[in-house]
């Protein structure tokens, strides 16, 4: 696990900012991967998934390990995922960016929620996704997928580094999910990061309320001239940003 435990004001600034905009803060410290890809909101919430990141690693299914029985054993990692996920933390599943079975369904991913955690994320794909999509909890795959998992994949690891969308994710990293994407943040620069990410969002703010007042973006997005910083106080001043 890592060293670097969330802080409620983090979570807190990493709620109030978009993907995107943390996606440029990371890219400013040399960081151009950590978008997942193809993994999108099963439905969008209007409101951010933040977590650290509990993990489970899929392996392709082999025919002798995999039938149904095995859901019958109190040690199947997929099971004690669910059940272990700390409260407050994001179930990250590596399913190799393979969507033809599913990585979990409704019934488990029901008790993960009822157990407090803050989302659960795949790149492959969720069973039951209309009544997943419909659950209070953010939850992010690339597109449904009906048969069970173990048709293809098996549980082996929990909590171990994974690769979920071509990304890198290691326990304890931030994941933090809008109505767009997912990213991770390393949890060393999560504080950081989302405080820089706050204040861009304020500026951002102000350039959108100015481009569609009629302003043109050169000078001002990015801030070039004296003048449009000084118009971003005055405005961050009047509206207590």
């Amino acid at each position: 696990m890592t060293d670097h435990p969330l802080k409620d004001e983090t979570r807190a600034r990493l709620e109030s900012v978009s993907v995107a905009t943390l996606a440029t803060a990371l890219y400013k410290r040399g960081l151009r991967n950590q978008v997942l890809q193809d993994v999108r909101p099963v439905r969008p919430k209007g409101r951010n998934m933040v977590g650290p990141a509990f993990t489970l690693r899929y392996i392709p299914a082999r025919e002798d390990r995999n039938q149904l029985s095995e859901f019958r054993n109190p040690e199947h990692p997929q099971r004690k995922a669910i059940e272990g996920c700390p409260p407050g933390h994001v179930l990250v599943m590596d399913s190799r960016k393979d969507p033809r079975a599913a990585s979990a369904g409704d019934i488990l991913i029901s008790r993960l929620m009822v157990r407090g955690g803050a989302g659960v994320v795949t790149d492959g794909g969720f069973r039951d996704s209309m009544t997943v999509g419909a659950l209070e909890m953010p939850a992010y795959h690339c597109r449904p997928s009906s048969p069970t998992n173990l048709t293809l994949h098996e549980a082996i690891e929990i909590n171990g580094p994974i690769a979920c969308g071509d990304v890198a994710v290691f326990p304890g990293d931030v994941l933090v999910g809008d109505d767009d994407s997912v990213i991770v943040i390393p949890a060393q620069l999560a504080d950081e990061v989302a405080q820089e990410a706050v204040e861009m969002t304020a500026y951002e703010d102000f350039v959108q309320e100015r481009v569609m007042a009629g302003q043109p973006i050169i000078g001002l997005y990015p801030p070039t001239q004296e003048e449009n910083l000084a118009l971003f106080a005055e405005w961050r001043e009047r509206n207590g940003r």
